[in-house]
């Protein structure tokens, strides 16, 4: 059996693994399972219920999820089954995007994660969009979904399913996925079941997984890297577990005990930061043994014919630290895919090197999303780039200049079919003979390695004519432990200088030891002596650079940068206009 839409791929896990606990979610103090056979009675349920109350192939439903569940998954089923598009919306958004976006698509009706939302949507959507029905997927709650209440289905109304179900093509508009990105008005990625499904197919045969594993579910579902994800896993016959919340991931990933998950790079790092963290507040002899078994982590290269010496540094520093990441990640963990932005090579080594294979990936929400990835097989991996273009996807690096970098071009299937209503807009990033324009500037390493080297739109000049790409700067600076976020700015400047917030759980840990007193971060990021150590910190990580690279001055913000806040799109990316807008007088005063 084969699958050529999206919800093709109930029937298509049924057939090869029937009565397998597909999805799993933490209600009321328990995990409760649903089989897949479960989950295709409630989809047909729902996709009657929808039919009844007169929506058809082509309408639109607005789905507010915070993080994925199973009644994500079943209400996204029901929907394909009948043609009606989903468009997902970041529960982050502001009042205007919600409102831009349900204005042009015209949605019918918006699920929301919980009451929470639904209150807060409400105050406008009623004065707004009188005609659009607000639900949420609370239940016992006034608002809750009607569908999921609903229990059984008639034999006639089954046969209305089937008869709808059958008249969608794999070129329908499956989804249309709203994404702001970097930069400017929310625009709507239209992607059709064929795009979703060839981006599924392409990965198959990479991904070392079986019936046998399960994973652990913890980003957006209104995000195209996850919600493609979960499709992939059910191909698999994985069980796919929710996490509760950010607050309770620790826990769940202990209580479920995965064997592999998506994740994005900010995971790891806050993992990374904490190994680090460990070592600073710990007797010298603790902090030196862990700072070890870091460095002989960093060192760490996949391949079979290791030096006996290093071989035998890697036993011991497992033993006596790494290991204890294993653990933190329930201890079966055996895979870690990463997208949405880059991450730090030495910290996919030193996750590799803990017995946890890190591999880094490529794709945007035009692609739906995979483009590339790093692979498990023998040599297949270089831990600083994102691997090489998946099955059926064309890509070059246009014009490239001297160093062999250029825009990345991709073409194939699962490219999107245009922005919604933006003809124009869509123009401007397709070529005439169908290649897509990323925005992203990378280039080929050993030939078949994809290494990104920034935005093409945040790549600046300097007033001295220097080209900076901030991102990999960015991330360069985050090696300190003092530093947790970082943007380089220099745009016709004379040099470059940097927005930081600091790490204040280590700041504060450091005040103490040096007995300086702490107050508020506000006022923190003023005292004369932690602004000496942030020097300290950022001129030991200058001596690296070339000079036209150095930050030359820096101003410590005292607010933490979210999703939640505006800061980071929903993709963990930072939005770069925003902050400059946020502190345009800063920046001023670094230039005077």
């Amino acid at each position: 059996m084969d699958f050529t839409r999206v919800f093709d791929i109930l029937p298509y896990q049924q057939s090869k693994y029937p009565g397998k606990e597909a999805l799993n979610a933490f209600v009321r103090g328990r995990w409760v399972s649903y089989s897949i056979e479960e989950i295709q009675h409630r989809v047909d349920i729902i996709s009657s219920w929808l039919h009844q109350q007169g929506y058809s192939k082509g309408d639109k439903i607005a789905f507010v999820p915070k993080m994925g569940k199973p009644e994500w998954m079943m209400l996204d089923f029901a929907c394909q089954q009948l043609g009606v598009v989903v468009v997902p919306i970041h529960p982050t958004s502001t009042k205007e995007e919600y409102e831009f976006i349900l204005s042009e698509t015209g949605c019918k009706s918006c699920v929301v994660a919980d009451t929470a939302l639904f209150y807060k949507l409400s105050l406008f959507i009623e004065k707004s969009f009188p005609k659009l029905t607000l639900y949420h997927l609370k239940a016992g709650e006034e608002g809750y979904f009607p569908g999921f209440d609903v229990k059984k289905i008639s034999p006639a109304e089954m046969t209305e399913v089937d008869k709808i179900r059958g008249a969608v093509k794999p070129e329908d508009v499956l989804t249309i996925m709203y994404t702001s990105g970097t930069s400017g008005e929310p625009k709507g990625v239209v992607l059709t079941h064929n795009n979703v499904v060839s981006c599924i197919k392409s990965v198959i045969t990479l991904m070392p997984i079986t019936y046998k594993d399960r994973v652990i579910s913890f980003l957006p579902f209104s995000h195209i890297f996850e919600r493609t994800s979960t499709y992939t896993y059910l191909v698999f016959g994985v069980s796919i577990w929710f996490a509760q919340n950010r607050e309770h991931l620790e826990t769940d990933i202990k209580s479920v005990r995965p064997t592999m998950f998506t994740g994005v790079p900010r995971v790891l790092e806050k993992m990374y930061d904490l190994l680090k963290e460990e070592a600073y507040t710990r007797n010298w002899m603790k902090r030196k043994v862990i700072r070890w078994a870091i460095k002989i982590g960093k060192k760490y290269k996949e391949k079979k014919g290791f030096i006996p010496l290093y071989r035998l540094k890697l036993m011991i520093a497992r033993l006596l630290v790494l290991n204890k990441w294993k653990s933190r990640l329930g201890g079966k963990i055996r895979y870690i895919i990463i997208g949405a932005a880059a991450l730090r090579p030495d910290i996919a080594r030193l996750f590799s090197a803990a017995g946890v294979r890190v591999r880094c990936g490529y794709g945007m929400t035009e692609t739906s999303p995979y483009i590339s990835t790093n692979r498990f097989e023998p040599g297949m991996n270089r831990f600083d780039t994102v691997g090489m273009p998946v099955a059926g996807i064309e890509l070059k690096i246009n014009e490239p200049d001297e160093n062999g970098e250029g825009e990345i071009w991709v073409k194939g299937p699962n490219v999107m079919q245009g922005y919604y209503h933006r003809p124009q807009l869509t123009k401007e990033v397709m070529s005439e003979d169908g290649w897509l324009k990323t925005g992203d500037v990378g280039k080929m390493v050993e030939t078949r390695f994809l290494k990104i080297t920034g935005r093409k739109k945040d790549i600046f000049k300097t007033s001295a004519g220097k080209y900076i790409a901030p991102e990999p700067l960015q991330s360069y600076f985050k090696q300190s432990l003092f530093i947790e976020h970082c943007l380089i700015i220099g745009f016709q400047q004379p040099f470059v200088t940097g927005i930081i917030v600091p790490n204040f759980s280590v700041l504060e840990k450091w005040c103490k030891k040096e007995k300086i007193h702490w107050t508020a971060p506000q006022f923190m990021v003023h005292n004369i002596r932690v602004r000496e150590k942030f020097e300290e910190e950022v001129n030991r990580l200058n001596v690296q650079l070339p000079n036209f690279k150095t930050m030359r001055d820096f101003f410590l913000c005292h607010e933490d940068w979210s999703i939640e806040t505006g800061e980071y799109s929903a993709s963990y990316k930072l939005i770069r206009h925003k902050l400059l807008d946020k502190h345009s007088k800063e920046i001023e005063k670094m230039y005077k």
